[in-house]
């Protein structure tokens, strides 16, 4: 008897020896481990000759990023259809995890943008990275010192950058991509150059546009190096959508969610509900006719026109104006189905596939329709509160720009979220 048990004792010592040792060979991205788990090889050292894991400590968020955690929503307008659009109809749809600005790009950044261009870029290149103040212009209204004033002065620098079109915020993104890069590649790897980089620039499209042809003469480090962050770009409209509902505040027990967003906060008024700041606008939009602001002693959201990019509150994934402010373009194409189009993961319209520009002759006048269209969402200053609702959707030519759009950046999610600080 006492042989059987002391047998049963030593499996199970066994046993759970083996299952310690098996627990902590388990490996990850972020520790992989000294050797091969499959060819039990050992990985080279730095320095030396032979396969090399380099050491990684996940993804980083970029400069003014925040992490968005995915999942699943109802995208879609909530608010009453008062177009009669029916141009975003909800559906489910899932998201995955991304990362973006926290506010919208403000002038300061722009000014740094074009500093960058007219040191390294072609005189054409650097006339078409400028924004058209003129948007501010209008012979019914008096709008001359925003015209003159509004995008150099220092007192609007922190105030988001307008006269913007879709496709000079996409060559913003890909300046912003470069620059960062390249400085992590000086920073931590061996592929930049000390003392500054160049950005050749000045290409032209079809549309003799100049476009960012943007190369870092020092190259890019090795992806598998993870010192590179992934590009900047626009946002998609469904991310844009998800983000600013930001549900993660209304979720409880599990998955259940106690409540639906109209706007970037609960509830279905303008106003703040309760605290010390009852009352207050929660956002920076038109009031009603001719009412932008409140009166002279109590202006209810401080800004007559735009407001400083960290105004108001942010919603609950920490990101600011998702509702107001300035409306921000998005990357996606305009079309009126794409709700019905779209895949229900990631969802995007790049293009006009299963929705060809042609079956809405806009060359005979019976549509506005095009493949130049896109898609802007967030309602502004200058819009009733309607158009805050993140669902709301309307559309510009990409090469157009207005007093009322703005833009943010957004990045993907790779691997697991890091904690290094760039």
């Amino acid at each position: 008897m006492k042989r059987l048990v002391l047998g049963v004792s030593l499996l199970t010592l066994t046993l759970f020896a083996t299952t310690s040792c098996s627990k902590s060979k388990k490996v990850t991205s972020l520790n992989p481990g000294k050797k091969s788990r499959t060819t039990g090889a050992a990985y080279a050292k730095k320095g030396k000759e032979g396969f090399q894991v380099s050491d990684f400590a996940g993804q980083p968020a970029g400069p003014n990023m925040v992490f968005i955690e995915g999942g699943r929503f109802t995208m879609g307008t909530l608010e009453e259809d008062v177009t009669y659009s029916r141009d975003n109809i909800e559906r489910t749809v899932t998201v995955a995890s991304f990362y973006m600005d926290e506010t919208e790009i403000a002038n300061i950044d722009w000014l740094e943008y074009l500093y960058a261009v007219e040191k390294d870029s072609t005189r054409e290149f650097v006339l078409s990275a400028l924004p058209d103040t003129t948007v501010w212009a209008n012979e019914m209204s008096f709008n001359d010192q925003y015209v003159d004033q509004y995008l150099r002065y220092p007192g609007f620098r922190n105030y988001p950058v307008v006269g913007v079109s879709w496709i000079q915020a996409n060559d913003y993104c890909k300046w912003r991509s470069n620059v960062v890069n390249t400085g992590l590649a000086e920073k931590y790897g061996n592929g930049g150059k000390k003392g500054g980089f160049k950005l050749p620039f000045g290409k032209k499209n079809k549309g003799a546009e100049a476009v960012a042809e943007v190369k870092p003469t020092s190259g890019r480090v090795p992806i598998e190096t993870g010192i590179n962050i992934p590009d900047f770009r626009l946002p998609t409209e469904a991310e844009w959508e998800y983000a600013a509902k930001g549900m993660i505040g209304t979720q409880y027990i599990d998955e259940n969610q106690s409540n639906q967003r109209i706007y970037p906060w609960d509830g279905s008024a303008m106003r703040k509900s309760k605290g010390k700041n009852k009352g207050q606008m929660m956002a920076n939009f038109k009031r009603g006719r001719g009412d932008y602001a409140g009166i002279a002693g109590k202006l209810n959201d401080h800004n007559i026109i735009t407001a400083e990019v960290y105004s108001f509150a942010p919603n609950d994934f920490g990101l600011y104006n998702m509702a107001g402010n300035v409306n921000e373009w998005v990357y996606d194409l305009y079309r009126p189905n794409s709700y019905q189009d779209f895949n229900d993961l990631n969802p995007i319209r790049r293009s006009d596939f299963q929705d060809e520009a042609k079956l809405y002759d806009k060359e005979n006048f019976n549509s506005l329709i095009d493949n130049q269209m896109r898609v802007y969402k967030g309602g502004s200053w200058n819009d009733v509160a309607y158009w805050l609702s993140p669902g709301t959707r309307r559309y510009f030519a990409q090469d157009s720009s207005s007093a009322n759009i703005g833009f943010r950046c957004a990045m993907i999610s790779v691997g697991p979220q890091g904690k290094r600080k760039l």
